[in-house]
């Protein structure tokens, strides 16, 4: 064994100390080769700046080899010195061997700076030189896949694909599974998504093959791999609302409930966990819970209009129009304003007889509804129930209109 891999040893057996002190004894003496491995080494233990003095005094005895600049410009990227690595890798020439790493470099420095376009440029000039080249294909996919151009990405991807061997440890049938599923090519998707998990198992990756097979409508599909992730890790908390979804679709309540719930311990503040939950409720004939799972977002939310809008239809339903009326005053008071609210309100006064304060609602609101054929008609009959024939006679022409076929509408016309 020679002083170099004693020194190795001596780290990896927990005698940093003395392994570094190995390691300092040799590079007095070392040459310019052992050198340069023993500042990998020293990149590698993280002490970048003792690497950094190493590389400097190597690149002004070869100041012509790039491969020392892009070394030298990965050790400035781990000191925060992002310019100083620009200006290091823009020294490499395009015949130089390194030079494709240089371009990959760059793109991901311009990217850093959120300078995209300069990115795509140097990606694509990397492509020019070695159209053949397995991880620039791979990298101007992955460029194009985190910008959100995924049609863009996945030709670079399916290319990447074909010699991934090449790339260890990059998962390039995952990405591209993702590029297919964003760009809504569902099927595709699905394929790689099956092939690269059966090489790589990543959370991610599962979540994404089962949003997709849900997607497609494929629920057994879904349901499998969302019960995958959840035992792979239970705190992934984007999965339970498909998951719940998906069980509610196969017929699965109390799945669906039971998977709700378990997201709400995880996710306490995802107001619509407890939404679907609300509704979910009413589906399983538990109206009191759902009302209380409703009235707990609307308590820590007022503003969440779909919580609010659940409640009063179902307040609506049930004719429970005292409390109805109570809500909508309660999001009056809250500065929350909206047209359905209003129209909530006047229906709730109107059936508590206070006409007055509901004809004020419904006028707040004719203008919005005009051409909506429920608010025509109750507002028709409010009209008529209230005294006001001449008013309700046009709310009524209009529903005919729209809907000619309501003998029952075209009776009460001729009749007024």
């Amino acid at each position: 064994m020679n002083v170099l891999e004693q020194a190795i040893s001596a780290i990896e057996s927990g005698s940093v100390e003395h392994g570094l002190e190995q390691l300092a004894k040799l590079e007095k003496n070392a040459d310019h080769q052992l050198k340069h491995d023993i500042a990998e080494l020293y990149h590698e233990l993280g002490h970048v700046e003792k690497a950094k003095k190493i590389i400097d005094e190597l690149l002004m005895l070869y100041p012509d080899e790039g491969s020392l600049y892009a070394f030298a410009a990965e050790l400035l990227i781990d000191m925060d010195e992002e310019d100083e690595a620009i200006e290091m890798l823009l020294e490499i020439k395009q015949e130089d061997p390194a030079f494709l790493q240089a371009q990959l470099l760059l793109a991901d420095l311009y990217q850093m700076q959120s300078l995209d376009e300069v990115a795509e440029q140097k990606l694509l000039l990397a492509a020019q030189a070695a159209p053949n080249e397995t991880i620039i294909s791979y990298g101007l996919g992955e460029f194009y896949l985190e910008r959100g151009d995924y049609i863009k990405s996945i030709p670079y991807l399916k290319k990447a694909v074909h010699a991934s061997e090449r790339l260890p440890n990059v998962h390039v049938e995952l990405l591209l599974a993702d590029a297919y599923s964003a760009s809504g090519q569902f099927e595709d998707a699905l394929e790689y998504y099956e092939r690269g998990l059966k090489n790589h198992l990543d959370p991610n990756a599962l979540f994404g093959y089962g949003f997709t097979a849900f997607q497609v409508g494929d629920m057994i599909l879904a349901i499998e791999q969302l019960e995958a992730l959840m035992a792979l890790d239970p705190d992934y908390s984007s999965l339970y609302p498909y998951l719940a979804k998906a069980y509610e679709a196969e017929g699965r309540l109390d799945d669906a409930f039971e998977t709700l719930e378990r997201g709400m311990k995880i996710d306490e503040f995802n107001e619509s966990l407890y939404i679907h939950a609300g509704k979910l409720s009413f589906k399983k004939q538990n109206p009191v819970e759902g009302e209380t799972l409703l009235r707990k977002v609307i308590a820590l939310n007022p503003s969440n209009v779909e919580a609010v809008q659940t409640l009063a239809a179902y307040l609506k339903h049930t004719e429970s129009y005292e409390e109805l009326l109570e809500l909508m005053e309660h999001m009056r008071e809250y500065g929350e304003e909206d047209s359905l609210y209003t129209w909530y309100g006047a229906t709730a006064l109107k059936e508590q007889d206070n006409y007055e304060k509901a004809y004020e609602r419904y006028r707040e609101i004719e203008e919005v509804y005009k051409d909506d054929i429920d608010f025509l008609e109750e507002y028709g009959y409010f009209l008529l129930e209230f005294g006001m024939r001449d008013q309700a006679i046009p709310k009524f022409k209009k529903v005919i209109e729209y809907q000619p076929d309501r003998e029952d509408i075209v009776e009460l016309l001729e009749n007024l």
